[in-house]
């Protein structure tokens, strides 16, 4: 079996059929139970975060290390020659010269696909604006295969900022991947996005809006809460909506005994943190998942015979 994902971007969920997801899913194990092969050893890889970045950041860095690559980049935009003028695709094609990938993260949607059109070497997009962060929603899914099993059919609610979230695009469109059924809850401000919903509408995924969580929690297997993006919006939205969509321990006295809480994080005062020494709380969970799919994706992308050798 030839590797599918040699020399590719990864830029959406779109790009990505349920056959790479369960590889990449199988190979994130691997590493999870034993010490990585160092696969990228003579390999640089360039983290271009014109956008400031934690887990993000750094669980990619990790990745890199444990698989013997060395690491280049930024951390943000500061004192780069962008802010001299330069042009994005000038940048974007001098650092193909210096690396044999690129992570990248842009504050504009669509950042990272021109980047991929432009780089001669793989681009894996570590979140551009309100658009995507696959690599975000594989974590997710491998934290919610340890917690259920099976991916397949479950009941999934997505709370909060769901217009500018990206996490919650990239697994939106996952999750559809598995027949789950979801409950999208939110103001009426921050919906989720006409165009996904319509997608979701095509594929027959079953979904529905809410206004209020009280109305769905006994129905759910996991709760995907997300922060208001307050970056992505103005101060007078943000005081109006921050406090609306909390999730408070005593909520869940009427969920289900096998129910998962996800929150992809940074968090503010949307999710209590009484709930963290619970059984219901598994988003630190997804921060370790995080860098053993970063780990896989990069091991696959940069070597030609893994999916043989690695699964």
């Amino acid at each position: 079996m030839s590797n599918l994902f040699f020399n590719k971007d990864i830029i959406s969920v779109r790009d990505l059929s349920l056959e790479k997801i369960n590889l990449i899913l199988k190979l994130a194990k691997k590493f999870k139970k034993k010490i990585a092969v160092k696969y990228l050893l003579n390999k640089i890889i360039a983290h271009c975060f014109f956008e400031s970045s934690t887990r993000t950041r750094l669980s990619f860095e990790t990745a890199s290390l444990r698989l013997g690559a060395q690491v280049i980049g930024f951390p943000n935009a500061e004192n780069l020659s962008v802010t001299k003028g330069e042009d994005f695709s000038d940048t974007i094609k001098s650092i193909s010269y210096y690396a044999d990938l690129i992570v990248l993260r842009h504050p504009k949607e669509g950042a990272a696909r021109l980047a991929a059109e432009i780089a001669t070497k793989p681009v894996i997009n570590a979140g551009d604006g309100a658009n995507q962060h696959p690599t975000q929603a594989l974590a997710d899914l491998m934290t919610i295969q340890e917690t259920r099993e099976n991916l397949e059919g479950l009941s999934i609610a997505f709370v909060g900022d769901l217009k500018y979230g990206r996490t919650v695009h990239s697994l939106v469109q996952a999750c559809a991947l598995f027949n789950s059924r979801l409950f999208f809850v939110s103001p009426d401000l921050l919906v989720l996005p006409e165009s996904l919903c319509n997608e979701l509408k095509y594929q027959g995924i079953r979904f529905s809006l809410h206004a209020s969580l009280d109305d769905i929690i006994a129905k759910v297997d996991i709760i995907y809460m997300t922060r208001l993006q307050q970056e992505r919006f103005t101060t007078i939205e943000h005081e109006l909506l921050e406090n609306q969509f909390v999730l408070k321990l005593e909520k869940l006295k009427k969920a289900r005994s096998h129910l998962k809480i996800l929150h992809p994080l940074p968090r503010t005062s949307e999710l209590d943190k009484g709930i963290d020494d619970t059984p219901y709380a598994a988003y630190f969970d997804q921060v370790e998942n995080a860098v053993y799919v970063r780990q896989a994706l990069l091991a696959l992308l940069l070597n030609k015979d893994i999916a043989i050798n690695g699964c």
